[in-house]
């Protein structure tokens, strides 16, 4: 049975999503993209810290179903600009030890609201 999740943790959804929808066994975030909870777009920081802060959002909704990173199966970044993969990258990295989730990053012509990416994932909190 399909259940939605949502933390004060990470920002609000601002559409007709949920913030991450669960059937007990899987978790789905929605994408995430480097908005604080106040709401702040940080589309003016670096790439850096835009991945950090969009990958703090889905620790936030991870850590509303009591998982945590190890428990990500899947992850999928959408960047506005492949050549920005290697920043991406470097601090993506930070978030995982010796084994981290599959992960799919990929150029798209326009990310929402003119952020340089928008991260998603999929956890196990069976």
């Amino acid at each position: 049975m399909k259940r939605t999740i949502s933390t004060d943790d990470a920002p609000a959804a601002v559409g007709a999503y949920s913030q991450a929808t669960t059937n007990g066994s899987l978790l789905f975030t929605a994408g995430q993209l480097p908005l604080t909870t106040d709401g702040d777009l940080l589309d003016d920081e670096s790439v850096a810290t835009q991945t950090e802060q969009s990958l703090d959002n889905v620790m936030a909704i991870l850590a509303e179903e009591g998982a945590d990173a190890s428990d990500l199966l899947k992850v999928t970044i959408f960047l506005d600009d492949i050549e920005d993969f290697d920043e991406m990258n470097e601090t993506y990295a930070t978030y995982f030890d010796d084994e981290p989730p599959a992960r799919s990053a990929v150029e798209v012509g326009n990310v929402p609201k003119g952020a340089a990416l928008e991260i998603e994932a999929i956890a196990d909190v069976e």
